[in-house]
């Protein structure tokens, strides 16, 4: 049995539609009541998976707060036994936005082995792993197929911290998403190309208008940070996030009509 069968239902069944929404609180998030907020926001605006910091305590808040299942985030591997043994139902390793303003850069060798690591520690448990946006995309492509070879369930893409976005409203929101939606596309089409089942998850730099492009370029779901997280007042996060559950609506019915 695949380990992606392995999901909840409710999970598993959003990647499958291609309606997936994944909020993240942030890799570097250790804020409790922040974490809080954001899940709270999270279960009631309708999405589909919490994204938190790799801690045992983020894990259990999280999942009581929002009903939610829980995926964790690290770039080291031993942190993740703990996690779910606390309850996560999926581990990520990445997204690497945190690290790039630190000069902190992930390459291919790297990332491979983290994921071997990774899998060598929780054999059975669902794994999804961010592909540096750094990288050439004709990199990308090759490094998600062998990311999957390794055992990565999911792949997910990044490249809103590279963005460099000169226009405002919609228009800059859609330049904002260039880079991950331009990933997200190549990786899809890479993994299907070579006959590898992974979902992909498109993230960073995306928003309410650029959620659904996500789906059309080939994602199964998407994942949203700032445009939750960064906001301090539950009710704009929950209007966020119910804004992102409906474009997502209207991403899957226009793949489906195509």
């Amino acid at each position: 049995m695949s380990r992606l069968a392995k999901l909840p239902a409710s999970l598993s069944t959003a990647l499958a539609e291609r309606r997936a929404l994944k909020v993240i609180a942030g890799l570097t998030n250790f804020d409790q009541a922040s974490v809080e907020r954001i899940s709270r926001a999270a279960g009631r605006g309708g999405a589909d998976l919490i994204d938190v910091a790799c801690d045992p305590e983020l894990v259990r808040l999280a999942a009581g707060v929002s009903g939610l299942p829980i995926c964790v985030s690290a770039v080291d591997p031993e942190l993740f036994p703990a996690a779910v043994a606390a309850g996560a139902a999926m581990a990520e390793i990445g997204n690497y936005d945190a690290f790039y303003p630190l000069g902190r850069i992930f390459d291919a060798a790297e990332v491979l082995e983290l994921t071997r690591r990774t899998r060598e520690l929780l054999p059975e448990v669902v794994l999804s792993v961010t592909v540096p946006h750094l990288l050439p995309m004709d990199q990308q492509e090759q490094l998600a197929i062998d990311l999957v070879a390794a055992g990565a369930d999911l792949i997910q893409t990044e490249g809103g911290t590279s963005a460099r976005p000169f226009s405002a409203g919609s228009l800059g929101l859609i330049e904002k998403a260039a880079p991950t939606l331009a990933a997200a596309h190549s990786i899809s089409r890479a993994l299907d190309g070579a006959g590898l089942v992974a979902p992909v998850l498109c993230a960073s730099g995306l928003s309410a208008v650029t959620a659904g492009m996500a789906i059309a370029a080939g994602a199964a779901g998407v994942g949203v940070g700032s445009a939750v997280n960064r906001l301090r007042d539950e009710l704009a996060m929950l209007a966020a996030v119910r804004s992102l559950r409906e474009a997502l609506g209207v991403g899957a019915a226009v793949t489906r009509l195509v």
